[in-house]
This record gives structure tokens, sequence and C-alpha cells, in this order.
């Protein structure tokens, strides 16, 4: 891959090639059908301010490979480079910062593999989770702009980056439950940490929340307006920044709450603290079909969407959120990604992730012929290839976080 040399300018990643756009201290965007844009600003001191933009606006700006591996090598370049002080990360177009990850290709490696050792999933997979981590560890504080739609792999981008912004437009969600895959890129930390049996609930649902559910479940640090990114821009334009990571950080942290403050945008309900009770009660169970009998006892239209979507959901994947909880409890985060690999080699060898996606996205409106076919039927030992080692000792491909 070509790369040009991080100075002053804008530039943005197309597949294999990188255009450069234009230099000056004002980065302009002149290339179009970039899959993501790299732009670096001036700042009052001197120091950059870095920008990632995910722009496939197609697909809601859905990773793809490249666009991992472009993420990847740009944040470690901004890592090493000095005179960046801060990182912003937001996604182009104004729908969605990032619905996910492009499942229709890891779909069809999955068919061209024949359900058997798959090297562009097991590729993608690992470099996403290389990506997230990274981002997690960044010695620099991170803006993620997580405005529109955010699900999937936009919610591992964005839950570890520093500072994480939802707007009244936000909706996020891990619904893996609907295409037999699971909450990956880091969901059994995200979910793990989440007020009460909170992340259970999310991961075995599905549920879409909303700006106000984010900030109360610790997954989003402030609310802004959804138009208010070139401002905030500006703001960090006119900032003295220092050499310093962690006065950096405050100094970010400072110039939010001023503006959040400043903005008082009027707060939409979070169902979610509303139901925190109930959510707490339906959860105290030890299977996913208990689960599913306490939310049928509940009334109400909400309750009964959650309860739809864990019913025609993937049985085997409902039984994975309550495993990979579990045993993320005591896990170091490099672990959990470690373990989320594995359980994601797991699903692009066993059949229900394939099934999932080609009921949902290829032939929508038919129904998924879930393995087993309830949630009565999934037996622990159904577990046991989603846990089990796929590489010899000391070979796993995240062994060096």
């Amino acid at each position: 891959m070509v790369w040009p040399v991080p100075t002053l300018k804008g530039y943005c990643v197309t597949g294999l090639m990188a255009h450069v756009c234009r230099r000056g201290g004002e980065v302009l965007e002149m290339t179009k059908n970039c899959q993501v844009q790299f732009q670096e600003y001036f700042s009052a001191s001197g120091h950059k301010i870095a920008r990632a933009t995910l722009d496939a606006q197609g697909s809601l700006n859905a990773l793809t490979l490249d666009m991992i591996d472009a993420l990847y090598e740009q944040f470690q370049q901004w890592k090493n480079d000095r005179t960046v002080a801060v990182v912003v990360l937001d996604g182009a177009g104004g729908k969605a910062f990032c619905a996910g990850g492009d499942i229709r290709q890891l779909h069809a490696s999955v068919i061209e593999s024949d359900f058997g050792p798959n090297p562009y999933g097991e590729t993608f997979f690992t470099r996403e989770y290389r990506l997230d981590h990274l981002i997690h560890t960044f010695p620099k504080p991170v803006l993620c702009w997580g405005s529109g739609i955010v699900m999937g792999g936009g919610i591992g981008l964005m839950a570890g980056a520093s500072h994480r912004i939802v707007t009244p437009t936000s909706k996020l969600a891990m619904p893996e439950v609907s295409i037999g895959l699971f909450p990956d890129v880091g969901g059994s930390w995200i979910l793990g940490r989440m007020p009460g049996r909170t992340g259970l609930f999310l991961g075995l649902t599905g549920t879409r929340i909303n700006g106000a559910d984010a900030l109360f479940c610790g997954m989003a640090d402030r609310l802004l307006e959804s138009d208010s990114l070139p401002e905030v821009l500006n703001l960090m334009k006119s900032t003295e920044w220092q050499n310093s990571g962690q006065a950096n950080h405050q100094a970010l942290t400072g110039l939010l709450r001023a503006l959040e403050k400043q903005q008082s945008v009027a707060k939409v309900t979070s169902p979610i603290q509303e139901h925190f009770e109930g959510i707490q009660s339906v959860t105290d169970a030890e299977t996913p079909d208990e689960v599913l009998k306490n939310i049928r006892s509940q009334h109400g239209e909400w309750w009964q969407r959650a309860g739809d979507s864990l019913e025609k959901g993937c049985p085997l994947t409902a039984r994975l959120v309550f495993e990979q909880l579990k045993r993320a409890r005591h896990l170091s985060l490099a672990d959990v990604f470690r373990m989320e690999l594995g359980m994601a080699v797991g699903c692009l060898r066993e059949p229900n992730f394939a099934e999932g996606v080609r009921a949902l996205l290829l032939e929508r409106g038919s129904t998924p012929a879930w393995q087993p076919a309830s949630l009565e039927e999934v037996k622990i030992e159904d577990l046991s290839p989603y846990f089990s080692s796929h590489w010899p000792d000391g070979q796993h491909p995240l062994q060096d976080m």
C-alpha cells in the first residue's frame, strides 16, 4: 500500500491508492469515492489535529478490510508523530458513523471456503481486533463522533476512544444475535461493564439504544448537537496543545464539557434507564430461554420488541452471549480480544453466521434455519467449537498484543 508522508495536508485512501488533496493549514476534500479520508490541521500551538473520516456512505460506512488496514497504519503513524496532539474519528454523510463490518464479503468468504479454514475472514477479524485494541490503548486523546447509526464494528471503534460523543440522532446496537454472530469487537468487555445486567440484555436482544441510553450505559461521554462537529474542530484548532497525552486529554475534556454546557442539548428519555429494574429482573436467570420467558411476562411494546428479537435470533448466539460475558469477567482487554477472535473463527466455520446473513440480507424476508433451532435445544457442549483453540500453543494471531 502506498502511503503519503503525513504533513499538513489531506489525503484519502481508496483500495490500494492514496491521493493527496491539497497542502495547507485548512484541508479541502477534493477526491471522491474515498473509503477513508485522512486530514491534518494546524492548531494554535503548532501541534496537529489529525482526523480520520470513514467514507463508504452507500454501506453506511461499513468497515472493509482495506479500511481497517488504512486506519491501523495511519493510527500507528499518528501515534509516533510527536506533532500530533489529538485524533478525531468520524463518519461521512450524516446518516451513520459506522453501521458495522462488511458482512456480505465475510459471508462470501465463508461460502468460498466451504466452512473450513478461511484466510480472508480470519485476517479480517484479526486486523479489526488489532485496530480496536490500538484505539483502546492509544496514548493520545481520540475523539469519536458517534452520530447517526453506530453498530457492530462501529461500536468497536467508538468504545476504545477516550472521548465518545453521541448526538440526538445516535442509534447504537450490537444486533449480532440476528445474524448468528456474537457481540464481538470487544463486546465481552463493553457489555460486561454496563450497569447491572444491562449488557447481557442488550447482547441477547440486540435492542437499539439512543444517545441518552449510551450515556447511562457508559458507552458515551458527552451529548452534543448533531451538526456541531465543525464547531468542535474549530475549538480544537484554537487550543494550545502540549507535548503530553495526559495534558491534552484534560484539555479536550474541558473543551467538550464547556461546549456541552453551552449547548444544553435537550436529552430524550433513556428507555434503558427507565426499564433498568425490569432488565435486572428478567435477566436474573441461568439460560436465554428463561430470560425470554421473563421478558414475555412483561407488558408494553418495548418489552415485546426485545422478546421478538431474542426469539427470532440465533439460539446459539444467545447462549454464546451468556458464556462470553461469564468468561470475560476477569480477563484483560487483550485476553478478551484473543478469546473473541477464537469465537469469530468458530462462527466462520459453523453454519449459523452464513445462514443468518443469507436470511437477513441476501434473501430478505426468509426465515433462517438456525442450528439448533430453538433456545431450549442449545446444549453447553454446542459451544465447544467457539472456545477451543484454533492455533498451536504460542501461535495465536494476537499473542503479541
